[in-house]
């Protein structure tokens, strides 16, 4: 008889200890999905500043070959005439 209380006090104390590690599992993957959010919308972030930067470069670089820069003449040649296509679109379509 006091084997087998000696077995069931056993197994509470391993089923004590697993469920105290069970919590502690949960607090490092609740803890773990915060970072994931957080490093999610850092990304985000990031991402979106990348666009905006790319956006002033290309303006930058547009401005530069309209003050003479003989690099990217062809660029900005090329550029002007699609600015001018999509303002001749726009046209049509508030002629029509």
């Amino acid at each position: 008889m006091s084997e087998i209380i000696e077995i069931v006090d056993s197994l509470e104390n391993k089923i004590g200890q697993l469920l105290k590690k069970l919590k502690q599992q949960q607090e490092v993957n609740r803890q773990l999905k915060e970072e994931l959010a957080v490093s999610k919308n850092e990304n985000k972030d990031l991402a979106l500043s990348v666009t905006q930067w790319e956006e002033k470069y290309e303006s930058l670089k547009l401005a530069n070959s309209m003050l003479g820069s003989n690099q990217s003449k062809t660029e900005a040649k090329l550029k002007i005439n699609t600015l001018i296509r999509e303002i001749d679109q726009c046209i049509a379509q508030l002629s029509e």
